[in-house]
């Protein structure tokens, strides 16, 4: 039987949500943290087993607010095991799905397999998201009130924009009722038409169709009017322009309730990643230019962006290794999101208290989780980071079932090394 009390020793504890930043111990006892600080005192029989943590950060469990595991219906791209593997590898205690499998989680029974499945794979935490149309269509709202009953904590047609703006009015009423959050997916397809990549000079170079900041920034300025007059929260998915950032901005200094997200490579890459037509660096929304790459990081750095999300997107080589045109969109990233989050650490531009906000309180508020931060009586979800570790990205090593990344062979700092979910160990590399 797995032991049930640990103590993590010597590590750097810093958790936002307690203000918490210093050296101390944790003491885990029945899947519960027992109690922080020096809980030598609080140590009864059976001794609990030492975790060393010296020389390494210790931080409330991540969660990635915005995940594609493919299951049902692409099980050769990624399972919900795989995916949940590659999440704790990647320091990941908790993940949100989101709902453009086949069959679209749209109802009931289709959150129930997801909760199932991921109970089977006995990892970490699977949040459900729900879809907001019936089958991603945009036509019709979907069962918002037997999905929340299911587990569901949010609905989103991410994947596709919700090109009609009464139905998505509806969709924020609606979801308001069940205390829901809405997940925006910000596109505007009259605007991306055949566009592959981002609209500008590297486009016009490669003689590929672009796609406009503009697709982006003005579903973004829609979206928070229709918050604005439903009152209803709204939370905008993968953030990647300039616009989009002035927007989001000026609706907070408001008082909104808009909250954001972005992924890794919108801060870590441009458009000038696809300049060998690299279909690995192919996503939706496109990498952008340099000076939208550089707003996201400020609106990371002043608070504008929330969250940092993966929107782990995998492909099988099948869909990747065709004309650019003709490639899927998207790339792994459970298991780099980490390190390059934390290179935004190493440049200046976030202090590791708001790197853990943003990977592990602010999503867990968002999603209004019934646990945020490091508490006596919250359960023992933490990641152990190694923040010195050196290594070299390889895809071949990834638990993930796909290898479309744009990131192999790069070399990175900072690493997870010890997952903690429940009390239980789910990934350990110390």
């Amino acid at each position: 039987m797995e032991n049930s009390k640990y103590l993590i020793k010597g590590g750097r504890v810093i958790d936002p949500e307690t203000g918490l930043d210093g050296l101390m111990d944790i003491l885990i006892e029945d899947g519960k943290i027992a109690s922080i600080g020096n809980p030598q005192s609080k140590i009864r029989n059976p001794k609990p087993e030492l975790i060393d943590a010296s020389g390494k950060i210790v931080t409330p469990g991540l969660i990635d607010m915005h995940v594609h595991l493919r299951e049902p219906g692409h099980e050769y791209k990624e399972t919900i095991e795989t995916g949940c593997l590659a999440a704790a590898h990647g320091g990941f205690t908790a993940i949100c799905c989101m709902p453009n499998t086949v069959p679209v989680n749209d109802n009931q029974s289709v959150t129930d397999y997801i909760l199932k499945k991921a109970g089977s794979a006995g990892t970490v935490r699977v949040y459900p998201v729900g879809a907001i149309s019936l089958g991603l269509r945009g036509e019709s709202l979907a069962g918002y009130g037997e999905m929340n009953a299911a587990g569901a904590v949010a609905v989103s047609d991410d994947g596709n924009p919700v090109m009609n703006a009464q139905l998505m009015r509806r969709a924020l009423e609606y979801a308001k009722g069940f205390g829901l959050l809405v997940i925006s997916h910000c596109e505007d397809r009259n605007l991306t038409e055949n566009g592959v990549m981002n609209e500008g000079a590297v486009a016009t170079r490669l003689g590929l169709e672009g796609i406009p900041n503009s697709a982006e920034t003005v579903m973004v300025a829609r979206d928070i009017d229709l918050c604005e007059l439903t009152g209803a929260p709204v939370h905008i998915a993968h953030v990647s322009t300039e616009g989009a950032v002035r927007l989001i901005r000026e609706a907070k200094a408001r008082g909104l309730p808009v909250t954001t997200e972005t992924a890794p490579h919108y801060f870590s890459l441009t458009e000038d990643a696809v300049a060998n037509y690299d279909t690995n660096a192919k996503v939706h929304p496109p990498l952008r230019t340099v000076a939208d790459r550089d707003a996201v990081r400020e609106a990371l750095a002043d608070g504008t962006i929330d969250v940092i999300a993966s929107d782990h997107a995998p492909h099988s080589s099948m869909e990747k290794e065709l004309e650019f045109d003709r490639a899927a969109n998207g790339m792994i990233g459970l298991e780099t999101s980490l390190p390059l989050s934390l290179k935004l650490v190493e440049m200046g531009l976030l202090s590791l208290m708001d790197l853990v906000a943003k990977m592990s309180n602010n999503p867990a508020r968002i999603l209004k989780l019934d646990y945020v931060g490091l508490k006596p009586g919250n359960p023992a979800d933490l990641t152990i980071i190694d923040p010195e570790k050196r290594f070299t990205v390889d895809a071949d090593t990834f638990r993930s079932k796909s290898r479309n990344t744009p990131f192999n062979g790069w070399q990175l700092k900072g690493k997870a090394v010890l997952t903690v979910v429940g009390g239980k160990i789910v990934f350990d590399d110390q």
